[in-house]
């Protein structure tokens, strides 16, 4: 079977995609994240042992991932004891079984936070396809504040949107720099074009990833956030001004844009994305602060990798923000 990830930054769209392709057919539905490398596995650790193999799978048992799947209890635990091995085995057993049972060959993995583990994950699957979904980082940070996800430092509390920018510009340089290392299994699209364009950008995915994703089809279909939007902005849908596209023209404070855009403004002209103030390279203290959170980042995702530290926090079933 074929797994497809859709990855980049959280709040950009990611779960969006995997919602298009579930509206037009050929792909095991499975609606949330499996949260694997970055959670599932960090808390119970590599089921290479008896031992992390059995918290792992109670640990899953418990959670909305296994309510969601289908699947029976009895009958995926004596699969998972007999034929998970170790490394991604569990992932792979649990979205196999979901997609036989409903009778297609594909499954998609919609963690945004797959990001850090794309090599392993092309190594596990070889033939593995990724999708990465980038977003304007103003609008994209200020959704994650919204629902309270820019967790800065502590002293940076009221520098939350800032820093929460320099995660988006370290998540989608990694994502670009290892999907240069995927060759021809390796798309990107911006959320602006899919939203806007959607016909144009689904014709270039559906031949990257060799079916046809017929946007008509899809709109009569509408699964998920395709008829209902998975937006931090209810207030919006309810006023009638739904539009999340440059939402951060009206949403972003003033006086924090300019150093935002000082911050990561040559990352973000990079990809595209014209800057709305003059922050070339900022002050001494926004320099200081983008330098701080690029390291910072990295050493929170190794910790939380390599380290026994997630193995005492709460469980993986509390940890899954969809639960």
């Amino acid at each position: 079977m074929q797994p497809i990830f859709t990855v980049g930054s959280p709040r950009s769209g990611s779960s969006y995609v995997y919602h298009l392709l579930l509206s037009a057919g050929g792909f095991a539905e499975f609606r949330t994240q499996m949260n694997y490398y970055d959670v599932l596995e960090p808390i119970c650790g590599v089921p290479n042992s008896p031992k992390n193999k059995e918290r792992m799978l109670q640990e899953w048992l418990q959670s909305k991932a296994f309510r969601v799947s289908g699947l029976r209890a009895d009958e995926i635990a004596t699969k998972i004891r007999a034929e998970c091995h170790g490394g991604s085995d569990f992932l792979r057993i649990v979205m196999e079984e979901v997609a036989r049972r409903q009778g297609v060959d594909r499954w998609v993995d919609s963690t945004p936070t797959n990001v850090p583990h794309m090599l392993r994950i092309k190594r596990d699957f070889p033939n593995a396809k990724f999708i990465h979904i980038i977003r304007d980082p103003r609008d994209v940070v200020l959704s994650l504040e919204k629902r309270g996800w820019t967790r800065p430092l502590p002293w940076d509390k009221k520098n939350s949107l800032l820093a929460a920018g320099v995660y988006w510009e370290w998540i989608v340089r990694k994502c670009r720099e290892y999907g240069a290392h995927m060759r021809g299994d390796y798309f990107e699209a911006h959320y602006e074009d899919l939203v806007q364009k959607p016909a144009d950008v689904l014709q270039r995915m559906g031949a990257f990833l060799s079916c046809n994703l017929d946007y008509e089809r899809i709109q009569a279909n509408s699964i998920g956030s395709v008829k209902n939007p998975l937006t931090s902005f209810k207030e919006d849908l309810s006023e009638g001004k739904f539009n999340p596209v440059g939402r951060w023209k009206e949403k972003f404070p003033p006086e924090q844009l300019e150093r935002f855009e000082a911050l990561i403004g040559d990352s973000m002209r990079e990809l595209g994305y014209i800057t709305a103030t003059s922050g070339q390279n900022g002050s001494f203290r926004t320099r200081a602060m983008h330098g701080v959170y690029r390291v910072f980042y990295p050493l929170k995702q190794w910790a939380k990798v390599n380290t026994p530290l997630s193995r005492m926090m709460v469980s993986y079933s509390d940890m899954l923000f969809d639960k």
